[in-house]
């Protein structure tokens, strides 16, 4: 008791790791949802950059998920911008600071 028995070394998370875990994560949105949601690179990229943080992993990427993607998402469906069953298309707008959401094909239910 109150002893060590091993020691485990982690090694810190690259960029493919992080885009991985975003998909991951996104694949769990896209099946709540019901809708096709694909990321763009940048979009992954944007994610991967709002959501790691050296000192915490992966951890805050849940958060930035829900932020970037899920709430705003959320919000169009509501306003009836998007409908079950669309493939929507998320990439980092112009400015840099924040996604953009397109339709790209309309699935009649």
């Amino acid at each position: 008791i109150n002893r060590l028995d091993d020691v485990i070394v982690f090694h810190p998370l690259d960029r493919d790791h992080i885009a991985k875990i975003v998909q991951v994560l996104l694949a769990e949105v896209t099946r709540r949802l019901g809708d096709e949601v694909r990321l763009t690179e940048g979009a992954i990229s944007f994610l991967a950059d709002k959501g790691y943080d050296p000192s915490f992993g992966a951890r805050p990427l849940k958060r930035a998920i829900q932020r970037y993607v899920e709430d705003p998402l959320s919000d169009r469906l509501l306003s009836g911008d998007f409908t079950t069953g669309d493939e929507i298309e998320v990439d980092v707008a112009p400015e840099g600071d924040r996604l953009t959401f397109r339709t790209l094909t309309r699935t009649d239910a």
